[in-house]
């Protein structure tokens, strides 16, 4: 009985923070995807230089992730980075471009 006392709220704590670190990693991802798609927007605007999806994987590489898609229409980019959750692949889209 004791070992049950132990073993249940141990095993919960650890599923909880389990899924509270896959949350932080998404939001991190998702970050890392704005960023890089923000980074293409202006390189094909011209504010900054260089090719726009090669920016885009600069600011995703330096953050441990990879572009997976860069496609930039006109001044408008939208990018897609992966990254990996301990095994688990993860993926986040983000879109920049100026206000309509």
């Amino acid at each position: 009985m004791t070992v049950g006392v132990v073993v249940c709220p141990a095993t919960l704590s650890m599923s909880l923070v389990t899924a509270g670190a896959a949350a932080a990693f998404s939001q991190r991802l998702a970050g890392v995807a704005d960023a890089a798609a923000l980074a293409a927007a202006d390189a094909a605007s011209g504010a900054i230089t260089g090719e726009p999806c090669a920016r885009a994987a600069e600011v995703a590489s330096a953050s441990a992730a990879q572009v997976t898609a860069c496609d930039v229409d006109d001044l408008v980019a939208t990018v897609s980075v992966t990254g990996a959750f301990g095994r688990l692949p993860a993926s986040a889209s983000a879109r920049a471009g100026p206000p309509p």
